[in-house]
């Protein structure tokens, strides 16, 4: 209820607790900036506070009768003043952290002592244990030793007088292998909170400890063994390796209630939620489906993997009826399509890698001299797509690579690579870009890099002057220009190239259908590198597909901060704080807008509201030399913010301009808008993109999605995740160009990649019948008559024990689900008897699978086994 504010500030007359209130006595630890970090926040907020009164009284002097979108609170009601948080310290112990080193005579670690003697590292039993599996060829059988060989290890460390520790990496990973060790009965096993504790106990016992420790060691008074000592690195950190391209497809795969499935057997139902059912008098979890005439259909949690998702909410289909034939003649036609598709694929990947084209030899020497230019440190990911950019250019096949990499994750400089290693043997390079803004940029980056070395550089687009382009493209058939960099202009039929070698795509979701058309009589024997950082779905699905190869760099520079993105009504309070906070931080913002239309009414909003900036305006139908100017002046840093249509979309690169503001988002498409957001947070700068719509504004369910999914996107290189989005909800369409994508409508997208791939892989090892063989796709049926669950009292949410039940279905070795049990008891606590018995349920399952056994019946007195 709206009241006046005399009639409201009276209750706020006494302040709100604080965390100092819930955390009664509680020790306090402060940064050795504190103060002054604090004192700088209270000041952002009293500014902030005045900006809201500056504006309610210009509403009032200017007669606005409208209601004040809210009302202000004071400060002092919200906040801690210094004088409080001093109070609130007092009785309490506090330590204040210092940037100078400790004084000397005070030791750095509690392992000083242990550590200033010879140490040596103690047997790797993981290796040990990897090495028994591959001499006994399976995964379960060296456990015993593994553990044996640890026993016998700690009782003559013990025997010699040894202080024996175990340490793990957290607590639930401490609990885990407190439980595996004593089931194997190893030593006698505490587990103590700290190194301290250990001096209290006898020599006889083994404390297990955490500690950040990834290699034992051994001293003549104390033995120290890591469990990836033991049990090997998977379970004690993430896996660091490539991560696929399906990988990312798996990420936005997950199930909701009320989605359309694809059941392997029985065809399309509908997800209607999670039931526990009595199966041999024990509890159960199921994924209970409706099919048609509302049959119901009960899935095992652990055999979750047998689903699919059908497709985005709004793709239409009908369900299908259980026992009936019409899903198993889908599925058969679909499969005689794949196999004529795979057919062809292989056939164009074949016709690819024996299309030649000119071997090009790397300079290493010059080529090293230029790598030393590039000012950053490379990422892993960017470190392999240049390597496998350079090995194909060696290759002496025509290279077609798609490098997928999010907006400022470093794909121009695995172009530039490319480019130097093409140009320094001979070649022509073209690179060619969507926009007159980013081939500009483009160029001015290329000539720095460049500078020096015996190569030429042009630009080509209506950036340059008539007299200018026409002399580039005389002398690119000739052959004095090595590199030309311009938009589609390079495409038109007037550009001769005398010995194209390389030829660059940048964002090729831009180009046409005339545009591709052209390329494709360029690069009849030439090299193509196409860059992206959100594929179009026939580009991403070819490149899933084998048919093109693919790099993915998802790994972000040094230092990048994800970008904070908000999604609201356009709020003029807001808008003007945060153009303001980048004002007064020294940065520059961007306030892009859909239509040209829309430009007039931004700047008298920016001339009336926020006097304290300058800006300046840009759009598509300027003159080149006027547009050229304007950026140049932004890019010089003489403007705080750049008011400008979509055409700032593509690739500018300006590390000052960390804030985005954009005027009725739900205008712009899902691509668009991630493109438009990758103008900022280009820095180690933490950036901040308001998507704002008009104010009760009804918005379409498109445009509701869009939003709902850019806001989702808040990681880092999230872009191929993005494509992902896209590719499920539009579809790829055929792969091969005459039809659309209705036999994907057939069986659901998941499911179609996983039968592509499957016929592919079958194809490319002679399986000539291809999908005849045996499905890999089908699940054990496991009834034992013990509990297989995840308790609700252990996992309350329910998507967060769908999630788990997901992963859990694509574990198979003892390696994994034990790491999967450590984040569990790290996540949720210690786990119930339920939980282990799932884990347990999932390790036959995946023998049974080993074995071809299609169902196990167990109980007291025996079980049968029906193989597959």
């Amino acid at each position: 209820k709206q009241i006046g504010m005399e009639h409201w500030l009276p209750l706020f007359h006494e302040r709100l607790e604080t965390l100092f209130d819930y955390l009664p006595g509680a020790a306090v630890t402060l940064d050795s900036d504190a103060d002054q970090v604090r004192d700088g926040r209270l000041e952002t907020i009293d500014d902030y506070f005045d900006a809201r009164m500056t504006y309610l009284r210009h509403r009032k002097a200017n007669d606005v009768s409208s209601q004040p979108p809210y009302n202000p609170l004071p400060t002092e009601s919200l906040y801690l003043r210094p004088r409080e948080f001093e109070e609130a310290l007092n009785g309490r112990l506090v330590g204040q952290l210092s940037p100078f080193a400790a004084p000397e005579g005070i030791a750095s670690s509690a392992f000083s002592n242990v550590l200033s003697v010879d140490a040596k590292r103690v047997p790797d039993f993981a290796a040990a244990r990897a090495k028994a599996a591959a001499v006994g060829g399976k995964d379960e059988a060296p456990e015993i030793t593994v553990f044996d060989n640890l026993a016998v290890r700690l009782r003559n460390d013990v025997d010699a007088g040894k202080r024996v520790m175990i340490s793990a990496f957290t607590l639930g990973s401490r609990e885990r292998l407190r439980q595996l060790l004593t089931d194997h009965k190893v030593m006698d096993i505490v587990a103590v909170q700290d190194w301290q504790e250990t001096s209290a106990l006898p020599l006889e016992t083994t404390a297990l400890v955490v500690l950040p420790i990834e290699h034992g060691f051994t001293t003549h008074t104390l033995t120290l063994i890591t469990e990836q000592d033991i049990l090997g690195e998977r379970i004690v950190r993430p896996d660091r390796k490539r991560r696929r391209a399906e990988d990312f497809i798996a990420d936005v795969s997950e199930i909701a209630l009320g989605d359309l499935v694809v059941h392997i057997e029985h065809g399309i139902g509908r997800y209607d939620g999670l039931e526990t059912l009595s199966v041999a008098n024990a509890p159960h979890d199921c994924l209970r489906l409706t099919y048609a005439g509302d049959t119901k259909l009960y899935v095992p949690v652990e055999n979750v993997e047998v689903l699919s998702r059908y497709g985005s909410g709004d793709m239409p289909a009908s369900l299908d009826r259980l026992g009936g034939a019409a899903w198993q003649a889908r599925k058969s036609r679909m499969k005689s399509r794949l196999r004529d598709i795979a057919n062809e694929l292989i056939k164009i990947a074949a016709q690819r890698t024996m299309r030649p084209a000119i071997k090009i030899d790397i300079p290493e020497s010059l080529y090293q001299e230029f790598a030393s230019r590039f000012p950053y440190t490379e990422t892993d990911d960017q470190t392999d797509a240049i390597d496998d950019t350079l090995n194909d250019l060696k290759s002496g096949t025509a290279m077609d690579r798609l490098v997928c990499g999010d907006v400022g994750f470093g794909k121009t400089e695995v172009a530039m690579r490319a480019a130097f290693v093409t140009a320094m043997s001979g070649l022509q390079v073209a690179l060619i870009a969507p926009t007159t803004l980013l081939a500009r940029q483009h160029k001015r980056t290329f000539e720095e890099r460049f500078r020096g070395f015996p190569l030429e550089v042009r630009g080509l687009s209506r950036f340059q002057s008539v007299k200018s382009n026409e002399q580039t493209r005389e002398e690119l058939s000739s052959g004095l220009v090595d590199i030309v960099i311009g938009t589609h202009a390079v495409l038109a039929n007037s550009v001769n190239f005398k010995n194209l070698g390389l030829l660059i795509i940048d964002e090729e979701q831009h180009f046409g259908v005339r545009h591709k058309e052209r390329l494709k009589q360029l690069k009849s024997d030439v090299h193509v590198l196409t860059l992206t950082a959100t594929p179009i779905p026939r580009t991403l699905q070819l490149s899933l597909s084998g048919v093109r190869d693919l790099s993915i760099i998802g790994t972000p520079p040094v230092d990048r901060l994800a970008i904070r993105t908000y999604v609201s009504e356009f709020d003029a309070i807001v808008v003007r704080e945060a153009l303001l906070r980048e004002h007064y931080r020294g940065g520059q913002s961007f306030f892009v807008a859909p239509r040209i239309s829309d430009l007039q009414e931004i700047e008298s909003f920016l001339t009336d509201q926020i006097p304290e900036i300058n800006f300046i305006t840009a759009h598509g139908q300027m003159s080149s030399p006027e547009l050229d100017e304007r950026m140049n002046h932004f890019y010089d840093g003489k403007f705080d913010v750049l008011v400008a249509t979509s055409i700032v979309e593509s690739g500018l690169d300006i590390p000052r301009a960390n804030t985005l503001i954009v005027s009725n988002a739900d205008m712009f498409g899902l691509a668009q808008l991630y493109q438009i957001r990758g103008r900022i947070g280009r820095s180690k700068t933490r950036a901040f993109a308001f998507l704002t719509t008009k104010p009760r504004k009804q918005l379409t369910k498109e445009a509701e999605k869009r939003l709902k999914v850019i806001a989702s996107l808040s990681t880092l290189g999230a872009g191929f995740t993005l494509a992902s989005q896209d590719l499920d909800i539009r579809g790829a369409g055929n792969l091969l160009g005459d039809e659309q994508s209705g036999q994907i409508r057939d069986v659901g997208y998941e499911l179609y990649q996983s039968m592509l791939d499957d016929a592919l892989d079958k194809m490319r090892a002679g399986k000539l019948e291809g999908l005849s063989d045996i499905d890999d796709t089908w699940a054990p049926q496991i009834n034992l008559g013990v509990p297989v669950l995840i308790p609700e009292s252990y996992v309350s949410d329910l998507d967060t024990r769908l999630g788990l039940y997901r992963r859990l279905s694509s574990l198979t070795s003892k390696v994994e689900l034990e790491g999967f049990a450590a984040e569990l008891i790290d996540r949720f606590g210690e786990l119930p008897k339920e939980v282990n018995t799932l884990l347990l349920v999932v390790r036959i399952k995946a023998m049974c699978k080993r074995a071809y056994i299609s169902k196990l019946d167990g109980g007291p007195k025996g079980a049968t086994i029906q193989f597959y």
